[in-house]
This record gives structure tokens, C-alpha cells and sequence, in this order.
């Protein structure tokens, strides 16, 4: 009799459990603390970096939930009302100039890359005219993007191969006219920049925007000169941004998380490999 009353009390008190359990809902990821993402519709590369982040933080209690946007203004708006934590699609450009028009004040807390921009040869048939920024003649033909963007960008790539010299440095966009030294007197084209990469018949050499190399089927590694690190470049370095006073917010510990994350060795080589070398880590 003792032991069926035994029983019936541990059962009752087994179902008392699960019965509790199934009222609260819970599970484990309900203790995580929340770090909401913006982010673009992710490529193949973003996709591989973001799930190596999320890898390296299972055991630090922090879960990341992500909204993707489809429009580059969003997710900045987005950030600002609160809707997201951070973010992470623009560089230091786009950010600065985004404050500017839009009386926002917010910051980037972490460098995350850069798809450096590169110099391709010229070529002749299958074959590359060049293998080297140095084997490029007097009075070659160098064709650029022609908006303003990416002229200076293109510009301060040329600058940097020690081919011209400008009379601006930094974030101040450059232009031909700024071009204070050519001792190779080389002619440098601007066409629209989805044209650059089928002039490479013609030219000695283009700088090509990204999107195009890929879509024109060319080997980045086959570049004759790849924009570096460093003061000229750094407008261009892609970051994570954050309102200027998220050091106060509840999950801040956690958001300093998900940055460490990031800045990891392990996320460098998804970095490199995912993109297959276009994208460069800064940090």
C-alpha cells in the first residue's frame, strides 16, 4: 500500500513538472539574449561569414536574429528607429553621407572588409597583354569608371601602382583634373562602368568594378595591381553600425559579442575563401 502511494505521489509530481514546462514555453534559446541584424539579401559569401559568426557564439548565450532588406536606404532607417541592433552593408562612405543627408548620428563600431578594386590587363585574343602594373608602356590606355564614385576610387588605385600622382588624398573624391603628375603620359579613358571590362581588347588596361569581373567571367587573381589598405582606401572598408549610444543599450554585452565574433580569425578565412579573394579583412 506505502508503495503504490509512492507511485502515485512521483507521477503526480512528473506530471506537475511537464505540465509547468508546457505552460511557460520555454526552451533554451529562450534565455539567449537577442542581437537583431540588418543586413542586405545575403550572397553566398555573407551567408558563409554570418553562419561562421553564429558558430562561434553558441556557447556565449547570445542568439543572432536577422532582417534582410532589399532597398540600401532601409536598413539605416531601420537602425535608427530601433527595429534592429546593427547593421551590416555599407562602408564608411555611405555611412558618413547618409548622416549627412539624413541628420542621423550613427557610427560604425567594427571594420569588417573590403572588396578592393583591381587593375586587369589589356589583352590580345585569350591572352593578357601584362602580368605586372610596371610592364605597362608610356602613353598606355587606361580605362576607369566615369561616375564619380569610382573614377576616384579607380584614381587613387592608379596613384597607389605609382603611375600618376594626385593633389588630393583621404575621403575627398578625386577627378582628372587632380592629376598633378603623369610621367608615363598615360591616357586615361572614362567610360560607364559596366563598359569596362569589354574594352579590354582595345585598352592597355581597365579598372573594373567587382560586379562586372564577375559578370564578365574574369579571374581576379589575375589582376595586374589590387587596391591596398590604408588612408585612401579606408572610406571603402565595409564596417558594422550601430546608433551612437549603443554602449547603453540592455544586450550591449551581447552586440560586443557578436563584433568579437566577427573578429576572428576563423571568419577571415570563410572572408577569403566564400569570396574567393575579392574581399579582403581589415581588422
Amino acid at each position: 500500500m506505502k508503495l503504490k502511494k509512492w507511485v502515485s505521489l512521483g507521477a503526480l509530481a512528473a506530471t506537475s513538472v511537464l505540465f509547468l514546462a508546457a505552460c511557460s514555453g520555454k526552451s533554451a534559446d529562450d534565455d539567449k539574449v537577442v542581437v537583431k541584424v540588418g543586413t542586405m539579401a545575403k550572397s553566398d559569401s555573407e551567408e558563409a561569414r554570418w553562419n561562421k559568426v553564429e558558430e562561434l557564439l553558441k556557447d556565449e548565450n547570445v542568439t543572432i536574429k536577422y532582417t534582410e532588406f532589399t532597398d540600401y536606404s532601409q536598413p539605416n532607417k531601420a537602425l535608427e528607429n530601433g527595429e534592429i541592433d546593427i547593421n551590416a552593408f555599407q562602408h564608411y562612405n555611405f555611412l558618413n553621407e547618409w548622416n549627412k543627408k539624413n541628420n542621423t548620428d550613427l557610427v560604425g563600431i567594427a571594420e569588417t572588409y573590403i572588396t578592393a578594386f583591381r587593375l586587369y590587363s589589356g589583352t590580345e585574343g585569350d591572352k593578357n597583354k601584362y602580368t605586372d602594373v610596371k610592364e605597362l608602356p608610356d602613353k598606355a590606355t587606361i580605362v576607369i569608371p566615369n561616375d564619380t564614385v569610382n573614377e576616384s576610387r579607380a584614381l587613387y588605385l592608379l596613384q597607389s601602382a605609382g603611375l600618376i600622382e594626385l593633389g588630393v588624398s583621404g575621403d575627398t573624391f578625386a577627378a582628372l583634373d587632380d592629376i598633378t603628375k603623369n610621367e608615363k603620359d598615360l591616357d586615361i579613358v572614362e567610360v560607364d562602368a559596366a563598359q569596362t571590362a569589354r574594352q579590354l581588347q582595345s585598352a592597355d588596361a581597365a579598372v573594373i568594378n567587382n560586379d562586372f569581373v564577375v559578370e564578365a567571367g574574369i579571374d581576379p587573381s589575375k589582376a595586374i595591381f589590387i587596391e591596398p589598405k590604408g588612408d585612401n582606401a579606408k572610406q571603402w572598408y565595409n564596417l558594422i553600425a550601430a546608433k551612437k549610444d549603443w554602449k547603453k543599450a540592455k544586450n550591449a554585452d551581447a552586440i560586443q559579442k557578436v563584433v568579437d565574433a566577427y573578429h576572428t580569425d576563423e571568419v577571415k578565412k570563410v572572408i577569403k575563401e566564400s569570396s574567393e579573394g575579392l574581399d579582403e579583412p581589415v581588422w
